[in-house]
């Protein structure tokens, strides 16, 4: 019996997926519940599990986009399965047709080479190339669209004989999904940032005296994540329209503090959210945050886990960032940008110190939030991260920590 598998719905909302890899080969025989495939949609890469044991038959190419109920594959549930687990897909004769180099045809010179087909010369013309500097492919030289959808201008006469090869990729539906609502950010938003600096060093004093404890006694490393976001929650508190978002003509506030993160996966920026980041501590925070970090990048992440979010927390300084104007994630209203620490000179009670420093911006929505609360949420974030076991840890230190 041959099963029809279908595309499942990875969402709500989403429709339509892109088979990004096959990881089988059509003949292949499967287990029930391999991974059979990674499918891009348009907020995360899904793997799909085959259904039943058999031979695979695939239905879609990769790079295909297939609609939610589509069949991507049969699997003939009859079949035994075979030693080595595959099924040979050509004979040994075919085999040794196949080894053979085939010797190459000598494109004839005609007075139709190099000319190009109307759309093909509307194209090129387009893109400023010149019909002669490209080789037809079509009946007789001939230059066909695809040949001019193809082209790629010249980047100048090479002097130095090293390699000037290019390559053409599609953007993976995460990818063009992400592109497409940066742009729209761009576009849709009165888009502005702020930006202020920490001094890190109550933060790095607190983690050098307790985070050995600290992970000994819960399993995660007291890190910064912790710190940030529950001065984020502090701050939203204080300061609403900075967790609200607009809808048309209206507001909507949220009495509930849902912090998006932005981690690094391996198929780009994914933003998991942690759940009702004001009632959790320092302990539950870096759970949260290893929990979800370790999901994407094994790319096990769901839509369900990335989807919503009331405000955002993104570190470029990972990377080595000194300063950013992050971009808002919609439909939220503000992301914070944390970044690189560096030593500077600052001035402390009259003295010039070097201490370690953070340059942090707010991003945010001028059509709802104004210069007065963005300002003001910045500056209170900064006063928690400087003075961190009074305002977060209401001068209870081990309590909070609870060790």
């Amino acid at each position: 019996m041959a099963l029809e598998m279908k595309v499942p719905s990875p969402g709500e909302s989403i429709t339509e997926v892109e088979i990004a890899e096959w990881l089988v080969q059509d003949g292949d025989y499967v287990e029930k519940d391999q991974a059979i495939a990674e499918v891009d949609s348009d907020k995360a890469t899904l793997e799909l599990p085959a259904e039943a044991s058999g031979i695979i038959t695939l239905k879609a190419e990769e790079g295909d986009a297939v609609a939610v109920g589509d069949v991507v594959c049969l699997i003939d549930t009859d079949a035994a399965k075979p030693k080595g687990g595959t099924v040979p897909k050509t004979t040994p004769a075919e085999s040794k047709k196949e080894e053979k180099t085939p010797i190459p045809e000598t494109t004839k010179e005609t007075y139709a080479s190099g000319t190009a087909s109307p759309a093909a010369k509307k194209i090129l013309s387009e893109k400023d190339i010149e019909t002669n500097s490209i080789k037809g492919t079509g009946k007789d030289g001939r230059i066909t669209k695809s040949d001019a959808i193809n082209a790629v201008p010249s980047m100048g006469t090479p002097t130095s004989g090293g390699s000037r090869g290019t390559e053409r990729k599609k953007l993976s539906m995460l990818r063009r999904k992400v592109a497409e609502r940066l742009v729209s950010v761009k576009n849709e938003t009165a888009m502005l940032t702020t930006f202020n600096e920490v001094n890190m060093q109550p933060i790095f004093n607190l983690r050098t005296e307790h985070k050995e404890a600290f992970k000994s006694k819960h399993g995660v490393n007291l890190g910064f994540m912790s710190f940030f976001t529950l001065a984020c929650v502090r701050a939203l508190k204080m300061y609403p329209a900075v967790n609200a978002m607009i809808d048309g003509d209206y507001m909507i506030t949220n009495d509930f503090q849902d912090i998006s993160i932005a981690v690094s996966g391996p198929k780009g920026l994914m933003v998991p959210v942690i759940r009702n980041a004001e009632n959790l501590s320092f302990r539950g925070v870096e759970s949260e945050v290893k929990r979800l970090a370790l999901r994407a990048r094994d790319g096990q992440i769901t839509v369900d886990e990335m989807t919503g979010g009331t405000f955002t927390i993104t570190n470029g300084g990972v990377f080595g960032s000194m300063l950013s104007t992050p971009i808002i994630n919609p439909p939220q209203s503000a992301i914070l940008g944390m970044h690189n620490i560096v030593e500077r000179p600052m001035a402390v009670k009259g003295e010039v110190v070097i201490q370690p420093i953070m340059y942090v911006a707010l991003s945010y929505d001028h059509r709802i939030i104004d210069g007065k609360e963005s300002v003001g949420f910045l500056v209170a974030v900064k006063e928690a991260l400087e003075n961190p076991e009074e305002l977060l840890m209401d001068s209870n230190l081990k309590k909070s920590l609870e060790l």
